[in-house]
């Protein structure tokens, strides 16, 4: 009977160093290969480019494969303690990365059964972080970055999307991170906000600003990013105008386009009920979304609806009624918005939208109600998390303090501490170096 080999593996870019560890593992013996689900990896990394599935297929075609399975978790511990390979086969380039302490837990797990841990020497010449930043410099396809939403909700306990209303504000966006101890975050995607849009030209947030002025600041984004694109799309106009607009969206890449259930006259939600905002009927608002459903192509484009009866000061029932309507007429997600800083009410909508629709996407704008945390927000079964205006926001202030600071002081010497080398703002911008 031959030997069992266990070799954890992303699949997404297969370099000759992966080859080389494929080849070596089987020689062992039967070489069984777990490959690493979406929601495993973008626990700790960015989202595959690849689907699962067509990592599954590159994988299950190279020579030395003899299965794929699925793995999970980040760790590759519960498949070997399932398993109980005779080895398990890994570059040697772990003892020292990220993966040090997984691969400590390895070799005490593997003694369990007496199975032998190989590392095979790291292959020079071929750095894997180097391709994705290449792979990076290429961009994207509409096609990938529009598909790419509905694989981040189905991997991930909470997406998390950023307002970016310009090339450079979504170059900031895309690149941002942080390493914490549960692995490396990042911003999912970005919102495309009529406010921040619209205020950044120093123009008020009507919805008389029709979608061929949007797209230009639209385009600049999708120009220089690859991540997912969530477009406010306000009202969505009349049902004739929506249709263009998610045909538009659609065929350039957006992944989603968010309509909130009022007419006439656009007055931002941050006014409240003094600005008497009017609501669409259930069959105003229904018609509008199985409109847009109809006239999309693909699979992938999704259609959010935004529920003002809170804000208008209407029970939650009342909003819950009103979204269940949204999702029989075909709504792909649902926003829920709120001024209440307690959040209360937002909690549950939630609690009594879960009792109904497990899966739909729920869709939190957090501004006011901002002392809850992501976690929390998972909790409450909300899927994305949209930071609407805080690009836009912490922009103004330093700008203004800027230009303060400098008729102050009759010299800019005074702000440089509070100014990013201008070689630092062009190392963001691709082709730059």
């Amino acid at each position: 009977m031959p030997k069992t080999v266990y070799l954890g593996l992303t699949g997404d870019i297969i370099h000759p160093g992966i080859i080389n560890i494929i080849n070596e593992g089987a020689k062992l013996g039967e070489l069984v290969v777990g490959l690493l689900t979406d929601s495993a990896i973008v626990s700790h990394k960015r989202l595959p480019y690849l689907t699962f599935e067509q990592r599954r297929q590159v994988v299950e075609n190279i020579k030395g494969v003899a299965k794929v399975i699925p793995q999970e978790d980040w760790s590759y511990v519960p498949n070997l303690k399932r398993l109980k390979p005779d080895f398990m086969i890994h570059g040697d380039d772990w003892k020292t990365n990220y993966l040090s302490k997984i691969r400590q837990e390895c070799f005490e797990v593997m003694k369990e059964w007496n199975g032998q841990i190989v590392e095979i020497p790291y292959t020079k010449g071929i750095n894997s972080t180097a391709l994705v930043e290449n792979a990076n410099t290429i961009g994207t396809t509409p096609d990938v970055r529009r598909a790419t939403l509905r694989r981040l909700i189905a991997a991930k306990p909470i997406v998390r999307i950023m307002e970016a209303h310009s090339g450079l504000s979504g170059l900031i966006v895309e690149h941002a991170e942080v390493m914490k101890d549960d692995g490396l975050h990042t911003f999912d995607g970005m919102w495309s906000s009529s406010l921040t849009d619209s205020t950044s030209k120093g123009k008020p947030d009507i919805e008389a600003v029709d979608l061929t002025t949007r797209m230009q600041s639209l385009t600049d984004i999708l120009e220089c990013t690859t991540k997912p694109i969530i477009y406010d799309g306000d009202t969505g106009d009349i049902p004739e105008h929506f249709v263009f607009t998610v045909r538009t969206l659609e065929r350039n890449g957006v992944s989603a386009v968010i309509i909130e259930d009022k007419k006439g006259l656009k007055k931002n939600s941050l006014f409240g009920t003094e600005a008497k905002q009017v609501l669409a009927t259930e069959e105003e608002f229904c018609e509008k979304i199985a409109a847009g459903k109809r006239a999309q192509i693909t699979k992938d484009f999704m259609i959010i609806a935004r529920i003002e009866e809170i804000i208008a000061g209407y029970s939650v029932d009342e909003a819950i009624k009103k979204a269940f309507a949204a999702v029989r007429a075909g709504a792909d997600g649902i926003m829920i918005h709120s001024k209440d800083k307690t959040g209360m009410d937002i909690k549950e909508f939630c609690a009594k939208f879960r009792a109904e629709y497990k899966k739909i996407p729920i869709v939190l704008v957090p501004t006011t109600y901002n002392q809850f945390t992501e976690a929390e927000f998972a909790e409450w079964g909300a899927n994305i998390i949209i930071y609407a205006n805080h690009m836009l926001r912490s922009a103004y202030p330093a700008m203004e303090q800027c230009a303060k600071t400098i008729l102050e002081a009759e010299r800019s010497l005074e702000v440089d501490k509070i100014c990013m080398p201008i070689k630092q703002i062009l190392e963001l911008i691709p082709g730059t170096k």
